[in-house]
């Protein structure tokens, strides 16, 4: 039955927004039980003194945070070695995302992204009804400068790169990102989410270039994924008019707290740190060995082409069934990738086991492959 003053609300949508379905009701929630490997978080607890500081945020919970984040950019600003009017604090670098979409593009404008990158870029320039370019890399993973300077992306409003890059974990030189913005006028945003596993970042050159916006969260080497806890550094005119245009009271008194304690005790994570690379380096090494093939990845994942025979899909699927959540992108050119999030020890033996098995399981002959499995799962979705 129809609902005309539904219809006559919906109607009076905008055109971008009439582009988007109601989002439906998910009613299955993940499996506590499963080992989850698929969304890049920091599998550890938060150091007890952090912990201390969110905790006793809670006695505040009846005060509204502060304004414009004034405290945790002035700690990131010590932190950084950059001035309190070059910062900006956000809930997760993610809102930054939007606020530079919003910021800088209206309708009928182009933003170009170094491919492949974060999809949620889609999404956004989409809200903007902007036209979203992708510019992919050569087989080295090089900047393609050229391209972006001169190529379809000439005219795009600014720039997406991450460094390191995901989903590939691939890392470019400093000094390659320093030619870009040497050479171009236009806002270079330089997502550096996984920058803390690289061996080098571009904060320093945010002196230098007053087209450069550096993004950074907590969420991933910081273990803070649901405290929600970004930052922009940049030129003060852009940083300024940015925060002009942040919505009122963004983020919570406990992001506040645990923001400025990680500024305060970054140290105390330098085991975290160092246990992410070495578990990267063993998983990769045990999966070379099982026939994948691995990028090397300066981030806290690694993407894995599958061997020859099924797709990424599959995979996902078939470690799903076992209890192991990792990532799959129907993207063109990922097809036949899965990308695997560094987590505890523990959680990478089940994932290493879980991929053994299956591994050993395509190699039976057909008849005992099914016996083995009890179910049709080792034959579902093979190539021919």
């Amino acid at each position: 039955m129809s609902d005309a003053k539904l219809q006559s609300v919906l109607s009076s949508l905008s055109q971008v927004a009439r582009q988007l379905e109601a989002l439906p009701s998910d009613p299955t929630a993940p499996d506590a039980s499963c080992v989850k490997l698929n969304t890049n978080e920091n599998p550890f607890p938060l150091p007890a003194l952090i912990m201390q500081s969110a905790i006793a945020a809670l006695e505040r919970q009846y005060l509204y945070p502060e304004d414009d984040n004034i405290s945790l950019r002035e700690a990131a600003s010590k932190a950084y070695g950059v001035s309190k009017d070059q910062v900006i604090a956000g809930n997760g670098s993610s809102e930054l995302l939007g606020l530079i979409y919003r910021a800088f593009l209206a309708a009928g404008d182009s933003v170009a992204m170094v491919s492949p990158g974060f999809s949620f870029n889609r999404k956004l320039a989409m809200l903007q009804d902007a036209q979203f370019l992708e510019i992919g890399c050569d087989e080295a993973h090089s900047l393609p400068i050229e391209q972006l300077l001169f190529g379809p992306a000439k005219d795009a409003k600014f720039i997406l790169l991450a460094n390191p890059n995901n989903p590939t974990g691939t890392f470019v030189p400093v000094v390659d990102i320093e030619r870009l913005l040497a050479q171009s006028d236009r806002l270079i945003v330089l997502d550096e989410a996984y920058v803390d596993f690289a061996p080098d970042n571009g904060l320093r050159l945010i002196d230098r270039y007053s087209n450069l916006l550096v993004l950074r969260t907590f969420s991933k080497s910081y273990a803070a994924a649901g405290v929600r806890v970004g930052f922009g550094f940049g030129h003060p005119e852009i940083i300024g008019r940015l925060r002009n245009i942040q919505n009122v009271f963004n983020m919570n008194v406990i992001g506040h707290a645990v923001g400025i304690s990680i500024l305060a005790h970054r140290d105390a994570y330098a085991d975290n740190h160092k246990h992410v690379k070495r578990e990267r380096q063993r998983v990769t090494l045990a999966l070379l060995q099982l026939g994948f093939s691995v990028a090397p990845s300066h981030a806290n994942f690694v993407l894995a082409r599958v061997p020859a025979g099924q797709d990424g899909s599959w995979w996902q699927a078939a470690l799903e069934r076992q209890k192991i959540l990792v990532a799959f992108f129907p993207d063109k050119g990922l097809e036949d990738y899965i990308r695997v999030s560094i987590g505890t020890k523990e959680q990478m033996d089940a994932f290493l086991a879980a991929t053994r098995d299956i591994s050993a399981s395509l190699k039976m002959p057909r008849s005992r492959r099914w016996a083995a499995s009890g179910s049709a799962f080792a034959l579902r979705g093979r190539k021919s």
